[in-house]
C-alpha cells in the first residue's frame, strides 16, 4: 500500500521523472514520480497486462495506538492514509479504477489488496466499473501485529480480489499447473499461509525505522505473478511504494511500471530494483497442461503438408488401417469420421484419444501423430 492521491504531490527527490507515452517504451522499467491518476494518463491504453494495486486503507486511526507497556506502536498513521470522508475515500477510488481500466489490455487482470476497512468498498466499485471478480484471496498472516487492546479479534490476514477487466474477458492469464506444481501436485486454494515482510527484507532507514509502514513481502508478490502473468508481461503497480513489485517483476522476467508520489519512497525503490538480478531465462520456464495448449486439429497438419491426405496411419500393433481424407476425417473398416471417433469404432471401445491412437510412417520408422502435433506447434511458436 502506498501514497497516490489525487492532488499536488509532496515535495521529495524523484528517482525518474515523468515521461511522455511517446517515446519508445520510455514508460516501461520506470518509476514514474506523481499523482497515480495523472501518471496513468501518459501510459499508453490497453497496454499492461497485469495490475497489482495496494492502495491506502483508510483506517481512520484516532489516535496514537500503544502496547500494555505504553510504548508506541508504528502504525500506519501517515497522512497519505487520511481522507476527510468514505465520499472521498470513494471518489479517490473510481478514479483511480478507470484510469487503470484504461491502461489494461482486453485480457488483462487486476489484484487490489486491502483490509476490512477499505476491500469491501473498493471491491463494490470497481464491479460498479465493470471489473468482473475472479477470485478473492485471503492472505493469511503467519505472524500478525497482536490486538493491543484486546476488544477486537486479532486481524490475521488481508483480503485480495482478482478481477478480469469486464465479464466477456476470457482468455486472461492464470497458470493453473504451473501452481499445482509449485503447491505440490494439488490445486492452489484461495487462502495463501505467507510471513509478513521481516528480517533483511524489511528496508530500514539509517536510524532503523521501517522505510514503509506496509511494505508487502515478495513471497506474495511471486505468487500473484506466478498465477496470472507470463516473462515478458508488463506489471503496473499505481501505489508503488518501496517497490516490492517492480523487485518481484524484474526478477521473474517480467517489465514493470511503478507510479509513487512519494519521492522518498521512490529512491529507495529504485536502489533495491537495482539491486535484484534477473533469473535465467530457463528458470522461468512454466509447467504448462493440456489445457493451455492452443487445439490443433488434424486439418492444420494436411495444410502444412506434415500429412498427405490419402495417406495411411496405423495403430502401434499394426491392427487396424486409416486412410486420411481431405477433410482431416479417416476411413476404416467402413467407418468414417474424426481420428477419436475412428479409432474409437474400429476397436470397439466407447472413447479413443486419436492423437495417441494413430500413428504415421516418416523414413521408414512409426511416429505418433500426436508428435507430428507438437512439431507444429513449435514451428509456430506456440
Amino acid at each position: 500500500m502506498s501514497q497516490s492521491r489525487i492532488r499536488t504531490a509532496r515535495t521529495g527527490s524523484p528517482v525518474l521523472s515523468s515521461t511522455s507515452a511517446t517515446e519508445a517504451a520510455g514508460w516501461l522499467d520506470r518509476i514514474l514520480v506523481g499523482d497515480c491518476v495523472a501518471e496513468l494518463e501518459k501510459v499508453p491504453p490497453k497496454s499492461v497486462d497485469l495490475v497489482f494495486a495496494d492502495p491506502p486503507y483508510n483506517l481512520q486511526l484516532a489516535g496514537e495506538l500503544h502496547r500494555p507497556d505504553q510504548s508506541l506502536v508504528d502504525a500506519v498513521d501517515d497522512e497519505w492514509d487520511r481522507f476527510d470522508s468514505f465520499e472521498a475515500y470513494d471518489a479517490f477510488t473510481r478514479a483511480w479504477l478507470l484510469a487503470v481500466r484504461r491502461v489494461l489490455k482486453p485480457n488483462g487482470t487486476l489484484w487490489v489488496i486491502g483490509s476490512y476497512h477499505n476491500i469491501f468498498r473498493v471491491g463494490a466499485i470497481l464491479q460498479d466499473l465493470g471489473f468482473w471478480i475472479l477470485n478473492d484471496v485471503v492472505w493469511r498472516k503467519t505472524n500478525p501485529m497482536p490486538n493491543f487492546k484486546g476488544k477486537r479479534f486479532q486481524n490475521a490476514h488481508e483480503t485480495l480480489i482478482w478481477a478480469g477487466r469486464d465479464k466477456d474477458a476470457k482468455k486472461y492469464t492464470f497458470n493453473y499447473d504451473a501452481l499445482k506444481a509449485f503447491n505440490e501436485d494439488t490445486q492452489m486454494r484461495s487462502d495463501w499461509t505467507i510471513p509478513i515482510c521481516t528480517g533483511g527484507e524489511r528496508l530500514k532507514s539509517e536510524t532503523g525505522d521501517k522505510v514503509h509502514p506496509t511494505q508487502k513481502p515478495e513471497g506474495l508478490l511471486h505468487r500473484v505473478l506466478l498465477a496470472s502473468s507470463n516473462p515478458g508481461d508488463v506489471v503496473l503497480d499505481p501505489f508503488f511504494g518501496t517497490g516490492t513489485t517492480g523487485a518481484v517483476a524484474k526478477r521473474l522476467g517480467r517489465r514493470f511500471v511503478g507510479i509513487e508520489r512519494d519521492g522518498t519512497y521512490a529512491e529507495a525503490a529504485r536502489a533495491r530494483i537495482d539491486a535484484v538480478v534477473p533469473l535465467e531465462d530457463e528458470a522461468l520456464e512454466l509447467v504448462r497442461g493440456k489445457r493451455a495448449e492452443i487445439r490443433v486439429p488434424l486439418g492444420a497438419l494436411i495444410e502444412a503438408g506434415m500429412i498427405e491426405p490419402g495417406e495411411i496411419l496405423f495403430d502401434a500393433r499394426g491392427r487396424h488401417l486409416a486412410k486420411v481424407r481431405i477433410d482431416g476425417s479417416l476411413e476404416a473398416l467402413g467407418h468414417t469420421g474424426s481420428i477419436h471417433r475412428v479409432g474409437a469404432l474400429v476397436q470397439g471401445a466407447e472413447a479413443c484419444n486419436g492423437w495417441t491412437y494413430w500413428y504415421a510412417s516418416r523414413d521408414g520408422r512409426p511416429i505418433v501423430i500426436d508428435d507430428l502435433r507438437k512439431e507444429w506447434r513449435r514451428r509456430h511458436g506456440e
